[in-house]
């Protein structure tokens, strides 16, 4: 956890604990993002509003030197525009202060990477493309693409329901976190970035008037 604000440090932290989940704590941005790229976390949970290094810029080098890394953003910033951009800039969700506990750790329990051991439920994989759950990486014809977390996100909803379609709504909900429509197109825009780093844009179809599905063989 990056968050400076001592009371609401010590709440988080004895909430997550109190939940049987190990919680560290940093108090600066520059702190948090060094842990952040030393130590494998199943989740960080950020403050925007940091002293010298912000929330945003920890967000930012984290998506570009740890992709992976899934972030849940947990801050008093009330406007929407701000939550939006944060969740396209690759947060794993946003939760504003004040919260509740028992939302904070529904929150945080979805978003945790699956933890290690036994490859059950591990792998996904429909025609050339497969999926590692477990360590969020992406592979195509058995080589490795690098993808930003809301698009892998993305790519496995899509490919649990393959054959189906997922509506716009559907996938802001359950990928973006937002039950609301943002005003804007991050969902075809995101599709679109997708299909392109799979060089592979038959897989995700377009279904008219509704949204896009992923083709099964």
């Amino acid at each position: 956890m990056i968050e400076d604000d001592e009371r609401i440090g010590r709440l988080v932290t004895r909430a997550l604990e109190g939940g049987g989940l190990l919680t560290e704590r940093a108090s600066s941005g520059s702190a948090g993002l060094d842990a952040a790229l030393r130590r494998d976390y199943d989740l960080v949970v950020l403050d925007l509003m940091l002293p010298g290094l912000d929330g945003r810029q920890v967000l930012d080098q984290l998506r570009e030197r740890r992709p992976e890394q899934p972030v849940l953003v947990l801050s008093a910033v009330p406007e929407i525009s701000t939550r939006v951009a944060v969740l396209e800039a690759g947060a794993a969700d946003f939760l504003g202060k004040p919260f509740a506990v028992a939302e904070l750790l529904a929150r945080v329990r979805a978003r945790m990477r699956p933890a290690p051991g036994g490859d059950g439920g591990r792998w996904l994989r429909i025609g050339p493309v497969q999926l590692d759950l477990h360590r969020r990486r992406v592979t195509v014809d058995g080589v490795r693409v690098e993808l930003p977390l809301r698009e892998f996100l993305l790519l496995q909803h899509l490919m649990t329901r393959a054959g189906r379609p997922c509506s716009r709504d559907e996938l802001l909900a359950d990928v973006w976190g937002l039950h609301f429509d943002p005003g804007s197109n991050v969902v075809d825009v995101s599709v679109r970035r997708l299909r392109g780093r799979l060089d592979r844009p038959d897989r995700i179809e377009t279904v008219r008037g509704v949204g896009y599905a992923y083709a099964t063989d």
